[in-house]
């Protein structure tokens, strides 16, 4: 295997004279330079990276597994091995950006007037889930020229449409803290029937719910695994907005495959009452060691107070604005906007990693459940040039200017205690620095959502056909 310190990948369509073929990896490495001629891209397209995920060995015992898990809340271990693949370059501001507009594609046909223009490389695309005018789960398959990436993109939520009804019911079980149940006012529009009452849920009963037919996620693993055996030896990448992107989220932790999701609601609630086997977690988040190559039971969540591991070595990025409070879970309450809709979005916590942009601070948008669309966020704010503040940075500028600042003070002691006189800094009379100019990047960096709470008011244990006296509670949900 090739060092990764020396590949830089470039997801291009290449010809070269010397030979008709089309390679869509661009793999550059010293070794290779002979072999190969220096290519001559004919469309700018995306950028992809080395990246080790973690997939189960076996994906019958993975099903067997989570079927032991969700029936009998038993565990059962499971095999994973480490496989390095090309994931999406989350750096690169218009790779994201390409990926953007194939997830708001997932919402139209091509020639549509919602349809995104993409790179050409990535012109050949297929529909799926269209020809069922009631079947909300749908989007597109996007492919490379030569069938080695495919992007699987994924619908979210239409409000008005033929698929609506749909994607209400699974925005409610997946998001939702108990079955949609805002207050009591919700009791005829709930989508299960878990509620305990005074602030209590049945957490089995809300994983039964789950796995009904009618769940997006079980349409989704079969395609996936559909995908996997049309294109064996491809790179499968996973896209979507909102309700589409917790999907891609979900289904990437199930298969061990790189998902970005668009402005999606928090789904590691779901991913738990999914009981989604997960990889092993890292020591730390900033260890670099892999996971035992068998997961223990408590990957297997067989209990109400399961924690998802935070550090599980998920290849999925959330990328979503401070302007919009649905990934945020802050569209919450009965005088909210998604209540007033028939929506519970209540969950804020997200598998993997998150990429937020500041637009309140830096663009200085209101929060506005208008911003939420996806044309938002591929034109205004994936489609800015000029650049983010790098929060880290500024963290070390901030130190580094009051170092300054104290600097400043021996001068001035210098200059008139001791009267040893100095130089003025930068002619500044008072020794101090002039500020340093703000670092920005194309995109803000990639954070895991540590400390992450949802639902804290809840509490869930087995309370369905269970006497009082031996309730088996949880008084919040830690993730």
């Amino acid at each position: 295997m090739l060092p990764a310190l020396f590949l830089v990948v470039s997801l291009l369509v290449l010809t070269s004279a010397a030979d008709a073929r089309r390679v869509h990896f661009n793999i550059q490495h010293p070794l290779l330079l002979d072999q190969y001629p220096t290519p001559t891209p004919i469309s700018q397209s995306l950028l992809a990276r080395p990246t080790t995920v973690y997939r189960p060995r076996d994906p019958a015992a993975l099903d067997r597994a989570r079927t032991r898990s969700l029936r009998y809340g038993q565990s059962e271990p499971l095999e994973w091995y480490e496989k390095e693949v090309l994931a999406p370059n989350i750096e690169d501001r218009h790779t994201i950006e390409q990926l953007a507009r194939m997830a708001g594609n997932a919402y139209a046909l091509p020639g549509q007037k919602n349809w995104y223009d993409v790179d050409t490389a990535w012109n050949t695309s297929f529909p799926f889930g269209w020809e069922d005018h009631a079947n909300g789960f749908r989007g597109n398959v996007f492919l490379s020229s030569d069938n080695s990436t495919v992007v699987l993109s994924i619908k979210g939520t239409t409000i008005q449409g033929p698929t609506s009804k749909k994607d209400k019911f699974n925005d409610n079980l997946l998001f939702s803290c108990c079955c949609a149940r805002v207050d009591f006012s919700w009791v005829f529009r709930t989508v299960c029937d878990c509620y305990a009452n005074h602030w209590k849920c049945d957490d089995t009963c809300l994983s039964d719910a789950l796995i009904q037919d009618s769940l997006f996620y079980t349409t989704g693993v079969k395609l996936v695994m559909d995908l996997t055996f049309l294109y064996p030896s491809a790179n499968i990448w996973l896209v979507g907005h909102s309700l589409g992107g917790s999907l891609a989220s979900l289904l990437g932790a199930t298969f061990g495959l790189p998902a970005i999701a668009f402005e999606a609601p928090g789904e590691r609630l779901a991913a738990q009452r999914l009981r989604l086997p997960l990889p092993p977690p890292v020591s730390s988040p900033n260890s670099t060691s892999p996971p035992s190559p068998t997961a223990s039971s408590a990957s297997l969540f067989p209990l109400p107070r399961r924690r998802i591991p935070s550090t599980a070595p998920l290849p999925i990025t959330h990328i979503y604005h401070t302007a919009d409070p649905i990934p945020q879970g802050t569209c919450t309450g009965p005088l909210s906007p998604c209540a007033q809709g028939g929506y519970a979005l209540e969950t804020r916590c997200h598998l993997g990693k998150s990429i937020v942009y500041d637009t309140v601070g830096v663009l200085g948008w209101r929060v506005d459940i208008r911003k939420h669309v996806i044309r938002e966020v591929v034109e205004k704010v994936l489609g800015r040039e000029d650049g983010w503040p790098d929060e880290d940075a500024e963290g070390e500028a901030a130190s580094e200017t009051e170092m300054s600042r104290i600097t400043g003070v021996f001068r001035w002691v210098k200059k008139f205690w001791w009267g040893w006189g100095g130089k003025k800094h930068n002619g500044s009379d008072d020794g101090e620095p002039p500020p340093p100019p703000p670092r920005l990047r194309d995109v803000p960096r990639a954070k895991e959502e540590v400390d992450c709470t949802d639902c804290f008011k809840w509490e869930f244990g087995h309370f369905k056909d269970v006497p009082p006296e031996d309730f088996t509670t949880k008084t919040t949900l830690d993730i």
